[in-house]
């Protein structure tokens, strides 16, 4: 077992529970001695009432054998009961935390990680350590303390033959220990199949257009069946090294047992035991037997458990890079004057900006334009602080916003991109996103000047008509008229465009054209487009190849100078 994670599991998700876990540990203690009660009353029961004939002890004993039965089987209910709320209370606990943690990561750790992996450790693994809490950690309790009484029944009728009894069963300790190590790894690998089986299912859900459309139907069943075999496979080698604790435990009490018979027997028949004390240690040992044929078994899912621990609290220990500097201050923006200066960026070993120096002045709108890959969607990355520069600064009013918060940079921007986000929520609650106490006369302002308030009236419940997931029932457009919307709403200083109107037909696009240049009235602009309507009235155009400004200046200027503005102009990816 590994201890480590074993202990940090109850460190996080019992102790905080103190209080209710000593009433379960209570329920635990007092079942357990109903147990060895049981055991122990076989003396009276052989001895005084089947050997002495004594009539006087029929109704106590009886009533005690009762008593013993209720009452395990009530503080059994109550420790099970309240082990089961800490397991769910400290599971909900973490689910929270981990949540937490994933919204404040760094994107590139979700560029990292696949999606359905994430989801996988935030339901599937902390369920499982639910389990633990619930059911392993309390039969773990429950079934040592009912040993212990036991043993302790054993030890007070014949401790000689306990002794014996016991010899064999440290070689079933070592066999376990190693087993346990081959449950865990095979655990480990089990999960992380179960991760590739989420990201592959969420992959083909959101591209079924995509798969239908390239008749890959057949090649992502075979795909699927491949990860679902490779599953089974490892189920039942979970199954194989879990299941030898059975026969292995059956061989060594099967020895057990006739040692104790061979040597009871003997002690009965010689007169140096009575027949009571005799079945008083035969009974307490073989009740021992299934809390140690439990234990045994528990080590399983305890190992199961572990391995889901270990991928939880990795993710947990995994601190974001971008993190707000100790003396970080809110920005105060007066003008939105936005500058990069000499700044370089690489996404891993691939370089993204090679000393990009370039102004975007207060109210002004700057265009970004240049071939995929040239590094205009990076700049638009910087400028929230969605990354750090590598090299170089970001200024926003002189302010690096590497000095700020992050909270308050975020709260000074409204970005629309190319990858429209629709929530699976009310078209008004998806306008108001990242602005939830605006009012419903400031929503459809924001979607009339968005062009949008038409096609919602439209809809079957208008503003509340919910949307689904990704809001698959819109037109690429309609998605995109809420997305604007959305950043109109949020009426900040700055404005990030990042392919704003790329899925509008020239209609809708003239519909909103006078909308955007009331928006950006004031405001400072930062835009990238293919399409020339959009970029034409820039007041600066930079020019961007492979990392690297090459030219600036207006769209006339540009079709003098700029060859590479040309080409793009005439290739029509403006």
């Amino acid at each position: 077992m590994n201890m480590s994670v074993f202990h940090r599991l109850v460190r996080e998700l019992v102790l905080p529970h103190k209080g209710t876990l000593i009433k379960a540990i209570a329920a635990m203690v007092v079942a357990s001695a109903m147990t060895a009660m049981l055991a122990w009353l076989m003396e009276p029961v052989i001895n005084q009432i089947f050997v002495n004939k004594n009539a006087a002890l029929l109704a106590p004993v009886a009533g005690g054998v009762f008593f013993a039965f209720v009452t395990r089987g009530v503080m059994t209910y109550l420790h099970k009961y309240i082990m089961a709320g800490i397991g769910q209370t400290g599971g909900s606990d973490l689910q929270k935390r981990l949540h937490t943690h994933l919204l404040r990561a760094d994107l590139a750790m979700f560029q990292r990680q696949p999606i359905g992996e994430l989801i996988t450790r935030l339901t599937n693994d902390i369920g499982i350590m639910r389990s633990v809490v619930s059911d392993s950690i309390t039969d773990i309790g429950k079934n040592f303390l009912t040993l212990i009484f036991l043993v302790g029944v054993m030890v007070y009728q014949q401790p000689k033959l306990t002794l014996y009894a016991f010899i064999a069963f440290p070689l079933m300790g070592i066999v376990i220990s190693k087993l346990s190590k081959k449950l865990r790894q095979t655990a480990r690998k089990t999960q992380t199949e179960w991760s590739r089986v989420t990201s592959r299912l969420t992959e083909t859900f959101q591209g079924i257009r995509q798969v239908k459309a390239y008749g890959m139907e057949e090649a992502e069943s075979s795909s699927m069946n491949r990860f679902i075999d490779g599953i089974r496979k490892l189920a039942m080698k979970t199954v194989k090294f879990s299941g030898l604790s059975n026969p292995l435990g059956e061989l060594l009490s099967g020895f057990a047992i006739a040692t104790v018979i061979f040597y009871g027997g003997g002690q009965v028949i010689e007169g140096h035991a009575s027949p009571g004390e005799f079945f008083s240690f035969i009974t307490a040992f073989t009740m021992a037997y299934e809390p140690m044929k439990r234990l045994a078994n528990i080590n399983a899912n305890l190992q199961v458990g572990l391995a889901s621990a270990e991928r939880v609290f990795s993710l947990l220990d995994e601190e974001p890079k971008l993190v707000d500097a100790p003396d970080a201050h809110d920005i105060t923006i007066t003008k939105g004057k936005i500058e990069l200066q000499s700044v370089s960026f690489a996404y891993g070993d691939k370089n993204a900006l090679h000393g990009v120096s370039i102004t975007a002045q207060p109210g002004q709108k700057l265009a970004l334009v240049g071939p995929s890959g040239a590094g205009k969607s990076t700049i638009l990355n910087l400028i929230p602080r969605f990354y750090d520069v590598q090299g170089g600064n970001v200024l926003i009013d002189g302010q690096d916003v590497r000095s700020v918060t992050q909270k308050s940079l975020r709260a000074q921007l409204a970005l629309v991109s190319q990858d429209i986000v629709i929530f699976d929520d009310s078209v008004a609650a998806n306008i108001a996103y990242g602005t939830p106490d605006a009012t419903n006369e400031q929503i459809e302002y924001a979607a009339r000047h968005a062009a949008a308030h038409d096609f919602i009236m439209a809809l079957p419940d208008g503003y509340l008509t919910r949307l689904g997931e990704q809001g698959t029932s819109l037109s690429g457009g309609q998605r995109q008229r809420i997305a604007i919307a959305r950043a109109m709403l949020r009426n900040a200083p700055i404005l990030l465009l990042d392919e704003a109107t790329s899925a509008l037909d020239n209609e809708s696009e003239s519909l909103i054209a006078e909308a955007l240049k009331e928006l950006q009235q004031g405001r400072t602009t930062i835009v990238i487009a293919h399409r020339l309507s959009t970029v034409r009235d820039a007041d600066q155009i930079a020019v961007m190849e492979a990392g690297r400004v090459i030219a600036t200046g207006t769209h006339d200027a540009l079709m003098q100078t700029s060859p590479l503005y040309q080409r793009l102009y005439g290739s029509q990816m403006l």
